[in-house]
């Protein structure tokens, strides 16, 4: 057997290095691992020090060992083969690194090698080698001591392993673009609505198709013929148009008694209507929608055929048609729009009677097979309203109504309504609404141990806010009325603005050129000449919106230190004081809590929202607020961040009240929380969000202060501390 190797060794290892194979090879023979183990190395080696190289031929020879002892030899038969495929991806650096790991897993969780060992092929061509190493330490770490769990992510059984794995094997579609086109929808329409990718078990219309709902956006994986860059410009062209739904679609068309066909065609005009409206503020969305329109003046004259041709009559004036009835919706449209393009109701009338001329004509059409056209333009589910769980929706198109509604909610109870701008929450979409009826997103979270981030990992829900005893209420309303006015004084005094030009003064930072050549005139005329000739930077007035996010978790309860009052009632009256000042001088804000209970149960409940008033509702509230679960930080400042990431202020601001270390039912890692939350403070601030804690005990002040910098945080143990803390704020944003 012996001889057999030395014969096979030059094959592959140079003569330096065959004395080493011999022994290496030798040790794994007479280890008692068994002909299995022995022969699968002996195979293996001199391929790999030709692939490799021969040092790391003979360094595989400890992970065989390392394996066979901890994990079995079938385990360890397997490991030679899969470096071989491995080594077709990575380099001798990675190869080691790989085999180290290999090792690791070994010691920590040998149950898991050999999935780990029979997917080294998918992982290699899914994974580079720093994403194999976060692959790596997240299945240990989310493992735990728990085999079952560790086993079924190596064997990529487990949802976070596969999106881990899945998530970076995208070429020129959604996953690869869906970062760039929030961007691009934020900066067309100033929204940032989670986009998810619609998913694999869905009816073929959603997958094929845009949508929109629940404050989110649904696109498909690919959109089938397109690819390259005319498929990121097809993304393109279907995030625009949303946004245009979403700032022009201000109320859902009501759809009993409607036939599939009349809310085909009233959805086909108002698309028409809403592009009309955007071509007006932004010009070049009229170009980029045209190059999608393929429709032909030719053609068979069918239901669906007509209906795609009248959509490019109504987006390209150049576009020519004979078909009489594609003329008349033309003539319709254009005759409605002239004498009020707002009114979204001529939608409805165009689409009716273009629905009854269909009839006439007895052309038929197959509702479970239409799709829109063109491909950029959603299934418009979201613009329409079936009634009570949809129970008047046609089974033509119930498989089309999944995810797809736009809730609409009640002007008193702290939410957005539905129309409005911002739809609730960016990050990734989630279910519109979960089982107890709440709005509901998902956010990523960050592990410090293989530092990256866990995909949809938290879910958050918003939860409808409870109202207090109306003598709670009254008292936050009228308490300390001296201190308002103290803090309505300060926040008057503060100039959180963008800095303006002042012109004409005796001195500044620069030279007034107009006033300096004035002064130049003026002298060589012996005229005595005006020596105010600078300017400087001067910051008159305030553009800043504030969101006051306080703690509501089951620690709030307890007192302040040296104080008769709890954590919670010193949140609510230093909130209540500082929203009746911000209201006196009008600057907008928001008030909201939070607390969890794992990452599957994150609540959210708004107090009052920036479009809304602080009135009794939102006093009542915020008397209704009360104690309970824990306080995961990280996935709450994400879903404030979305918030105040839609206002157009030049300073926003994140004020987060707490009393508590991060902490949560389902996390043992004290600092896990810690350093997420942290991760999310950083990414507020690429945003050009400001965050600062103020942390009602002497305790949380230092974990506060690594979370948000040390100029970041503050404690307070008195309301008193109020308004010497307000000026500190306001000079650190100015600064």
């Amino acid at each position: 057997m012996q001889e057999a190797v030395i014969t096979n060794a030059p094959d592959g290892f140079p003569p330096e290095w065959r004395e080493r194979w011999h022994v290496t090879h030798g040790r794994i023979d007479q280890a008692g691992y068994g002909d299995l183990v022995a022969d699968a190395y002996r195979r293996a080696g001199p391929a790999l020090a030709v692939h490799v190289g021969p040092a790391f031929a003979v360094r595989l020879a400890s992970a065989v060992s390392e394996v066979a002892i901890r994990s079995g030899r079938l385990a360890a038969s397997l490991l030679p083969q899969a470096a071989l495929i491995v080594a077709r991806r990575f380099d001798e650096a990675a190869m080691n690194t790989w085999a180290s790991l290999v090792e690791d897993v070994a010691r920590r969780a040998p149950e898991a090698v050999l999935p780990l060992l029979e997917n080294a092929g998918r992982l290699a061509e899914a994974l580079n080698a720093p994403d194999f190493i976060a692959f790596v330490r997240m299945g240990l770490h989310l493992g735990g001591n728990d085999a079952v769990r560790r086993r079924a992510f190596f064997a990529l059984e487990s949802g976070e392993a596969i999106r881990l794995v899945e998530g970076r094997d995208a070429d020129g579609g959604l996953a690869e673009w869906r970062h760039g086109l929030g961007l691009y929808l934020n900066a067309l329409w100033g929204i940032a609505p989670p986009i998810a990718e619609a998913p694999p078990d869905a009816p073929e219309q959603m997958r094929r198709r845009s949508g929109f709902g629940g404050g989110g956006i649904r696109l498909p994986a690919a959109f089938a013929g397109f690819d390259g860059a005319e498929a990121k410009l097809l993304y393109r062209a279907a995030v625009a148009h949303i946004g245009a739904h979403h700032r022009f679609t201000r109320a859902k068309f009501p759809a009993p008694g409607l036939k599939p066909l009349q809310i085909a065609l009233v959805s086909l005009i108002e698309d028409a209507r809403i592009e009309r409206l955007a071509v007006r503020v932004m010009p070049g969305l009229g170009p980029l929608w045209r190059r999608f329109h393929v429709a032909r003046p030719e053609g068979p004259p069918i239901a669906i055929a007509l209906m795609a041709r009248l959509s490019r009559a109504l987006a390209d004036p150049d576009y020519a048609d004979p078909h009489g009835w594609v003329e008349k919706g033309r003539t319709l449209f254009e005759e409605a729009i002239r004498q009020n393009i707002g009114d979204q109701q001529l939608s409805r009338r165009i689409g009716g009677l273009l629905g009854n001329d269909i009839g006439q004509m007895r052309l038929q059409f197959d509702a479970k097979t239409y799709m829109v056209q063109p491909a950029y333009r959603d299934d418009n589910m979201g613009i329409w309203d079936f009634g009570p769980e949809d129970s008047h929706a046609p089974v033509e198109i119930e498989a089309m109504l999944e995810g797809a509604r736009l809730e609409q909610q009640a002007g008193d109870d702290g939410r957005r309504e539905e129309g409005d701008e911002g739809e609730t929450a960016a990050g990734r979409l989630a279910e519109a609404r979960d089982e107890d009826g709440l709005l509901v997103a998902r956010y990523p979270e960050y592990d410090y141990v293989t530092g990256r981030y866990r995909p949809d990992w938290c879910r958050v829900r918003e939860m409808p806010g409870l109202v207090g005893p109306s003598g709670t209420a009254a008292s936050l309303s009228e308490a300390r009325s001296d201190l308002v006015e103290r803090l309505s004084a300060l926040i008057k005094a503060s100039r959180v603005s963008r800095q303006q030009r002042v012109r004409g003064q005796t001195e500044g930072e620069f030279l007034d050129m107009d006033a300096s050549i004035a002064a130049m005139i003026a002298r060589r005329t012996d005229e005595v000449p005006d020596t105010r000739v600078y300017g400087r930077y001067e910051r008159r007035s305030r553009d800043m919106s504030v969101l006051l996010l306080i703690d509501s978790s089951r620690s709030t309860v307890d007192r302040v230190r040296g104080s008769h009052s709890s954590v919670l009632e010193m949140e609510r009256l230093s909130a209540a004081l500082l929203a009746r000042a911000m209201t006196d001088v009008g600057d907008p804000f928001a008030i909201a809590a939070f607390c969890s209970n794992g990452r599957e149960d994150v609540r959210y409940m708004r107090v009052k929202d920036f479009e809304r008033p602080f009135d009794r509702f939102a006093v009542a509230r915020l008397a209704g607020l009360s104690g309970d679960y824990s306080t995961r930080l990280g996935a709450v400042i994400r879903h404030a961040g979305s918030d105040l990431g839609r206002q157009r202020s030049h300073r926003r601001l994140l004020l987060i009240v707490t009393d508590g270390e991060p902490s949560d039912i389902d996390v043992d890692d004290r600092r896990y929380l810690l350093e997420d939350a942290r991760m999310a403070v950083h990414e507020l601030g690429r945003e050009g969000i400001d965050t600062f804690c103020v942390a009602l005990d002497s305790e949380a002040d230092s974990y506060a202060q690594r979370i948000f910098g040390p100029r970041g945080a503050a404690s307070m143990d008195s309301i008193e501390r109020l308004d010497r803390l307000l000026p500190a704020i306001y000079l650190r944003l100015r600064s």
